[in-house]
């Protein structure tokens, strides 16, 4: 399995205790792609521009896909720049990869993304099995995009620090996007409360 495939499984896990939005949660799956591109070998940062290099057979159909979108001329693009170009609609993508392969099943009634008029739930498998395992053992790249996306450890411990420098670059890029995401939708509320006022005549 991939980290964007086990932070996945992490998310629908969790989603039943906080609801997670489906933006941030692309954003981090995202992250995730290009940490394990970074581990592959098929990219490098230089600063924060991702350097690509000639593409290694990715055993991950949706990790091919990512690399393959890699921008190979320079000037580079930024790792943030990734994140909002790639991570557009990735959760559903994921979501569809999974369900394509029977680990995931819908069942009516609850609400989760992406969507609205069913509950996304988990098969017992292997993947699922490994994916929990990497969370309860606080892998720290794991751990520290759940947290981007708001997913806590019930045992309350800070998230380990991540040594690779390249890989911390990429983990505070993802909360910053998470960040800008989350201020834009607080933006957005406080126009459509005011507009809805002007309407009311208040």
């Amino acid at each position: 399995m991939t980290t964007p495939r086990d932070l996945l499984i992490i998310a629908i896990d969790m989603a039943s205790n906080r609801p997670l939005e489906r933006g941030d949660l692309s954003l981090a799956l995202a992250g995730a792609e290009a940490i394990d591109l970074l581990s592959a070998e098929a990219v490098r940062l230089d600063g924060d521009d991702m350097v690509p290099s000639l593409p290694p057979a990715m055993a991950d159909r949706l990790l091919d896909e990512a690399a393959s979108s890699l921008v190979r001329d320079a000037p580079y693009e930024s790792v943030g720049d990734w994140l909002w170009r790639r991570g557009r609609g990735l959760a559903a993508a994921y979501v569809a990869d999974l369900e394509s392969e029977g680990q995931l099943t819908r069942q009516r009634g609850r609400r989760w993304m992406p969507s609205r008029t069913s509950r996304t739930v988990l098969v017992d498998s292997p993947a699922r099995r490994r994916a929990v395992d990497r969370w309860t053992s606080d892998e720290p790249v794991l751990a520290a995009l759940a947290a981007a996306v708001g997913i806590r450890d019930e045992q309350g411990a800070d998230s380990p620090s991540v040594a690779d420098d390249a890989v911390a670059t990429v983990l505070a890029a993802v909360n910053d996007a998470v960040s800008e995401l989350e201020f834009e939708r607080q933006r957005r509320a406080l126009d459509e409360a005011a507009f809805d006022n002007i309407w009311r005549g208040g």
